[in-house]
C-alpha cells in the first residue's frame, strides 16, 4: 500500500470516527430527556376520604370510614414493609409485612379492624385526617418521599 492511500485511509477513517461521534452526540439530547422525566411513584396515594361520613361520634364504625387509598401501579409486587403514612400533626402509621399486589389497591381505616389484603387497620381511638386541611404523606422504608395528598390548603390562590 502507497504512503498516500494509507494516509487516505485513515482519514476515511478518521471520518467515520468523526460523524459515529457526531450521531451519538445528536442521539444524547433524547435520552437525556427520557431521563429528565418526572418519575411516578410506583405506588401512590390514589384516594382519601378524610371526612368520615355522618356525625363524628368517634365510634369504631365512624373511625374505620375514614381513610387514605394506595395504589400499585405496577404489574409486581411492592413491599411495604418499613413504609410509613403520615399526617401534618406527625401521626403514623408504619406498614408491617405488607406486600401490595401489582395493579392493587389497599385502604388504610383509622379505627380498628382485622388486616385483610384489600384493608389494613392503624387501630386508632381517635380522628388522625383533619377535615379542614391537611396532608397524607408517603415514604418508603428509607424514609424518602413517595407521594402527598392534600386538602384544604390554598396554593397560588386554588384550593
Amino acid at each position: 500500500m502507497s504512503a498516500s492511500a494509507s494516509v487516505t485511509a485513515r482519514r476515511l477513517a478518521a471520518a467515520a470516527l468523526a460523524a459515529g461521534a457526531l450521531v451519538s452526540v445528536a442521539a444524547l439530547p433524547a435520552t437525556a430527556a427520557d431521563h429528565a422525566r418526572p418519575h411516578h411513584p410506583q405506588v401512590e396515594i390514589s384516594d382519601v376520604q378524610y371526612d368520615s361520613p355522618g356525625r363524628d361520634d368517634r365510634s369504631n364504625r365512624s373511625l374505620n370510614k375514614e381513610w387514605v387509598e394506595l395504589t400499585n401501579t405496577t404489574r409486581y409486587a411492592v413491599n411495604l414493609d418499613g413504609w410509613t403514612l403520615r399526617d401534618e400533626s406527625g401521626h403514623t402509621y408504619t406498614f408491617d409485612h405488607y406486600r401490595l399486589a401489582g395493579r392493587a389497591t389497599v385502604r388504610i381505616h383509622t379505627g380498628e379492624g382485622r388486616d385483610t389484603r384489600a384493608d389494613l387497620y392503624q387501630d386508632r381511638r381517635a380522628y388522625v385526617w383533619n377535615n379542614d386541611h391537611d396532608t397524607a404523606t408517603l415514604r418508603n422504608d428509607h424514609g424518602r418521599f413517595v407521594d402527598d395528598e392534600s386538602w384544604g390548603h390554598r396554593r397560588g390562590g386554588h384550593h
